[in-house]
């Protein structure tokens, strides 16, 4: 599958990092974070002003006359202010990789008619019938607040407490006070919110008259210091951080009952020694519930909670000798009570309805996006660059929604389907709406991009291994091979290659415009191609992984003579970043330099959750970490190295990479290492941003003896 599109001028290609730094990776103006009214008439929804306006706004489209109303400005809210971020605040929109700043998130209470968020701290309300937008008083800084269904009152989290006030502003009441200083109430810890895609710490009742609320003691958990070296007057900022191996978290659930103010909280009752983990929540009319795993993620089971008790019962248990696959959106209940989990059956992550898969072999489930009555809207994927939404009804069974080539996602209510979808037609993602009155898109406000992304899409070898490979523009069959850049990431979080046009696929534009061949693989580890596939890397993120880069590489250059195996340069961020070191440390024959952002280069110092779903438990799988940690390498390194790290990243610390330029130091290897001040896992600066893809560009074309045009790095080939 190819994506024929035109590149821009010599000038627009060398405008794209720029444009890629102001539209924060053309996020901006982009609609999102639908929320559908129950008669279906109404889509409320965030979205900035423009495509380089970087404070999103809260909205709502009228599904009658198809017209779009402001509900929430921040700018008119805070009178110009800027928004103050709490700290708190700042680290959960660091966890959920949030781009933009303003009302980045909202809640509505079951009928839409109250609307909740936290602006600067401070709690906000909005009733879209009349458009009255409020400021409630509240103990502030407010976290996550969020209507119970009846919209009577609203519950949000300040400084570890849950609180509860009520809608008209009447009153604010403690409803959860911490008993000790390292223990909080109402948000998720950071495993939770970094590795299992929990984001929340509380849920209401249908009926708005109790509350499940999670309790996070982080006493066991070890602390660790972040300092800002530009400024050694600031004092460092104290994380608690649990690394694989060591202690978690103390999580327990609560029942608050809010009729009888001033009451004890109801322990929920489970083993919470064999089954530490929190790794979802709920409550439905057929009660509360919760999903808890095991420290090694070999078992999980869901538990019906009895609120008058707190005791449990196990509805459904999973078990896997690798790791049971959280799915997002699960569990879940229809309403008619049927429990909503998942199993891995006939190599196929397949969706259950009560206990019986309803999903087909060979159609991966992905996530459970919405629930509507006992219509259940999932998205799934039998091709592996493509995801499309699909909906389990009953009486018919399964049939797709989205219709395009893509990546899709959605939700449902009242009869109105919105979809959020990404193809290889369209630039960006394009949110539509459909109801039995017709169909209609919510405008994206987003920049149209300087440069057209040249994406083909390949299967490579026996594996079938997906790759898309980038080409310049200017590039002729009749021209030299090119220089190769691989640009994976390569790792179990996410794929790379999908049938859409995504950020990264206009950076690899935009290198291949400067004369490379960009080749991204996804490999074996990678989600979305069953669960034998997933499991390939249980106890070695390393030595498949880096075989299934040097595999698609190969196999490429023997389809497309534009491919030069002899000038091979690596770069990656995160995952892809260790892929990129470990390339040029353990592969030099292949890869003949390497750019490693934010890499992960001893495996004990991530997380327990993401780390040991992996690689086990280190105390009893010494050798897995060992085998994929790189500080050993070190003493191998003979190719140009260059390493990047946020010195503020508080997920993959700064100590990766600063322990990993020592070792080479030791051993006399020479490199090349770029701190970044202030910086977290996700750059932000728009200077900063911008001027790293030169700054990489110029190491490549330096480390690969390739000569640069002109006498600047930001200019391209000519153009024939």
């Amino acid at each position: 599958m190819a994506s024929a599109a035109t590149s821009g001028s010599a000038g627009a290609a060398g405008a794209l990092p720029r444009q890629l730094a102001r539209t924060r990776q053309f996020t901006l103006g982009v609609p999102a974070q639908a929320t559908i009214s129950p008669d279906g008439s109404t889509v409320f929804f965030v979205r900035t002003r423009s495509g380089t306006d970087p404070v999103s706004c809260l909205w709502a489209l009228d599904c009658l006359t198809w017209s779009e109303r402001l509900l929430a400005d921040p700018l008119t809210l805070l009178a110009g202010e800027d928004e103050d971020l709490p700290p708190a605040e700042r680290t959960r929109r660091e966890r959920t990789r949030q781009l933009s700043s303003g009302i980045v998130g909202y809640a509505a209470d079951d009928a839409c008619q109250l609307l909740a968020f936290a602006l600067s701290g401070q709690l906000w309300t909005v009733r879209p019938a009349s458009g009255e937008v409020r400021r409630l008083a509240a103990a502030e800084p407010v976290l996550d607040p969020r209507p119970d269904p009846a919209g009577q009152r609203i519950a949000y989290v300040s400084g570890g407490t849950l609180r509860v006030a009520e809608a008209d502003g009447s009153a604010d009441v403690a409803v959860a006070v911490p008993d000790g200083p390292e223990v909080g109430f109402g948000l998720a810890e950071h495993v939770a919110a970094e590795s299992m895609g929990r984001h929340r710490g509380y849920w209401w009742a249908p009926d708005g008259r109790r509350l499940l609320l999670a309790r996070v003691d982080v006493s066991p958990v070890q602390r660790w210091y972040i300092a800002d070296p530009s400024d050694p007057g600031q004092p460092p900022a104290t994380i608690r951080y649990p690394a694989a191996g060591t202690a978690n978290a103390a999580v327990s659930l609560w029942v608050a009952d809010l009729t009888a103010p001033g009451s004890p909280l109801t322990a929920v009752d489970w083993d919470n020694r064999a089954l530490e983990y929190l790794t979802s929540a709920g409550w439905d009319a057929a009660g509360p519930y919760a999903a808890v795993q095991s420290r090694d993620q070999h078992e999980l089971q869901v538990l019906g909670i009895d609120p008058e008790t707190g005791a449990t019962s196990t509805l459904a248990e999973q078990h896997d000798d690798a790791w049971v696959t959280l799915v997002p959106g699960l569990p879940a209940r229809t309403a008619a009570g049927s429990l909503l989990t998942s199993a891995d059956l006939d190599d196929t992550r397949r969706l259950l309805v009560g206990g019986q898969p309803v999903s087909p072999p060979g159609l991966q489930l992905e996530a459970v996006v919405a629930v509507d009555g006992d219509t259940v809207l999932f998205t799934a994927s039998d091709e592996p660059t493509q995801t499309h939404l699909w909906a389990y009804e009953p009486a018919s069974g399964v049939r797709r929604l989205s219709g395009e080539p893509g990546v899709h996602t959605g939700t449902r209510r009242g009869g109105c389907t919105v979809l959020d979808s990404g193809t290889p037609d369209q630039l960006g993602t394009a949110l539509s709406v459909r109801t039995t009155r017709g169909a209609s898109r919510v405008r994206s406000l987003a920049e149209e991009p300087v440069l057209r992304p040249r994406m083909e899409l390949l299967s490579l070898g026996p594996r079938g291994l997906r790759a898309a490979l980038f080409l310049p523009s200017w590039h002729q069959p009749d021209d030299p091979p090119l220089p190769v850049l691989m640009d994976p990431y390569g790792g179990p979080w996410a794929r790379k290659v999908t049938a859409e046009h995504g950020a990264w696929t206009y950076t690899s534009q935009w290198f291949a415009e400067q004369g490379f061949a960009v080749l991204a693989v996804d490999g074996r580890g990678t989600p979305g191609r069953g669960p034998a596939w997933e499991r390939s890397i249980y106890l070695d993120i390393a030595g498949p992984v880096l075989a299934d880069q040097v595999e698609g590489l190969e196999r490429a250059a023997q389809l497309r003579q534009e491919l030069d195996l002899a000038r091979v340069g690596i770069r990656g961020w995160s995952f892809g970043g260790f892929l990129a070191a470990l390339a040029v440390l353990r592969r030099p024959d292949v890869f003949h330099a390497g750019v490693a952002g934010a890499p992960v280069t001893d495996q004990r110092l991530y997380d327990t959750h993401w780390r040991e779903r992996h690689l086990g438990h280190p105390d009893l799988h010494p050798d897995a970490y060992d085998r994929c940690s790189l500080i050993g390498d070190a003493p191998s390194l003979v190719r140009p190295l260059l390493l990047i790290h946020g010195l503020a990243d508080d997920n993959v610390v700064a100590a990766h990479t600063l322990r990993l330029s020592a070792a080479l130091l030791a051993a006399g290897r020479p490199h090349e290492v770029l701190p970044l001040l202030r910086t977290t896992h996700q750059p932000a600066d728009e200077a900063d941003s911008e001027n790293l893809l030169h700054h990489q560009l110029d190491f490549l074309r330096r480390a690969l003896d390739l000569p640069r045009p002109g006498d600047s790095a930001r200019e391209q080939p000519p153009q024939r």
